[in-house]
């Protein structure tokens, strides 16, 4: 084994199963399987694993078991000396698993989680106590965003224990885009015309869980009604919100111009993202909900050109570069939403312009190389002992 070689175990209760990615899909969960094959391809590394490989409704009836497994396998490994550093997905797994601090420290072996942002805030009391102690025992703290680093100082991390660092995307996880007719037919042969805009207008969209954060009944109830009858809204997803989401379009009269369309394939979601011009991502402040980072905004730069429109709230600020790859907008603020809508509606071309930039900024700033890269820098510089550069600000150059 080389001499700089880092032995890294990479440990995550977020894995779908094998050859069922559907059974277990979301922005963490995604993430944590795209880093972890992000990290396999470098040569620099020794990689090992724990990983949870469960559909989602089995998830919470395996995860105790696995946490035991886990526990034991880390102080078998640190016992060994098999290892170097201990890189958790998330801040949820060392939180359930009471890693053994006192063995750790005596290791010299660096432990580091990924906080995301909900596994850090979600309110029930002993969760809270575990994850207090996890960030305790751990090394190092990766938040995704400067919003997740922030609840984690709320809950009394030291700077010196943050290093930022954000989600990537997989550059080849979409095909090339086409021409927009071609890419709009295709929408259409998929879903069907049922609420397609005309060639001159717009279809905005959004995707994820729908839960009150998101903020798309607002997005319906407030501003759709300030947009011409030729821009269109279509949501990909389901959740407890989906009722109230019903509810603002009946109460709007907006059922021509507004479809839901549930949980979708990944082949119908690249399609959704291919045929629309705008993502939405108009969410709204709620308590102890954080959105840490939104996954959702690089998916729809890169699978479909589009330049977001989203609120100047929590880890969305970290994603979207203003008039870059898109605008970032007050929460809550309808007027300022249509405007932004607007001038893309009377500008054809900038909206093409803006396309062609959202889809390169991403690529360029949010590949996963570039990313596992930093998280193996950090990890090897805490490792080393050699003093890491500023590690709240490493993310400027990215952001």
């Amino acid at each position: 084994m080389p001499q700089n070689t880092l032995r890294l175990l990479y440990v995550s209760h977020s894995f779908p199963p094998a050859g069922r990615p559907l059974a277990n899909l979301g922005g963490m969960q995604r993430v944590a399987t795209e880093l972890f094959e992000a990290l396999r391809r470098r040569p620099d590394l020794k990689l090992s694993a724990h990983l949870l490989q469960s559909s989602w409704t089995m998830h919470w009836l395996r995860g105790p078991a696995y946490m035991i497994r886990g526990h034991r396998h880390i102080r078998r490994l640190i016992q060994q000396r098999a290892i170097d550093a201990i890189l958790f997905s998330s801040i949820v797994t060392p939180a359930l698993m009471w890693l053994p601090k006192k063995l750790l420290r005596e290791s010299g072996i660096i432990t580091a989680a990924i906080v995301h942002g909900r596994d850090v805030t979600t309110p029930i009391a002993p969760y809270q106590h575990a994850v207090r102690r996890a960030f305790d025992v751990l090394d190092a703290v990766l938040p995704v965003s400067r919003a997740s680093a922030g609840v984690c100082r709320e809950r009394g991390v030291p700077d010196e224990k943050l290093h930022v660092i954000p989600n990537g995307i997989n550059l080849k996880r979409f095909r090339p885009l086409a021409d927009r007719e071609t890419m709009r037919r295709e929408l259409v042969r998929t879903f069907g015309p049922l609420h397609v805009p005309p060639d001159d207008g717009l279809l905005l969209c959004s995707v994820g869980r729908q839960v009150p954060r998101k903020g798309f009944a607002w997005f319906v109830e407030h501003v759709m009604p300030l947009l011409p009858e030729d821009v269109h809204y279509w949501l990909a997803g389901d959740g407890p919100e989906a009722d109230n989401i019903r509810a603002a379009v009946a109460r709007r009269g907006l059922e021509h111009r507004v479809r839901l369309l549930g949980r979708v394939s990944e082949k119908e979601l690249e399609t959704l993202y291919r045929g629309a011009d705008l993502f939405i991502m108009p969410n709204v402040p709620m308590p102890n909900d954080l959105e840490g980072f939104g996954v959702v905004m690089l998916e729809a730069a890169l699978g479909g050109g589009l330049p977001t429109i989203a609120a100047r709230l929590e880890g969305i600020r970290d994603v979207i570069s203003e008039g870059v790859n898109g605008h970032l907008i007050e929460s809550g603020d309808a007027w300022g939403f249509s405007e932004a809508v607007m001038a893309y509606y009377h500008n054809r071309p900038a909206l093409e312009a803006a396309s062609h930039r959202a889809a390169a900024f991403t690529a360029e700033n949010f590949c996963w190389s570039a990313i596992a890269e930093r998280h193996v820098t950090t990890l090897r510089t805490l490792v080393t002992g050699v003093p890491a550069p500023a590690p709240l600000e490493a993310t400027a150059a990215l952001l």
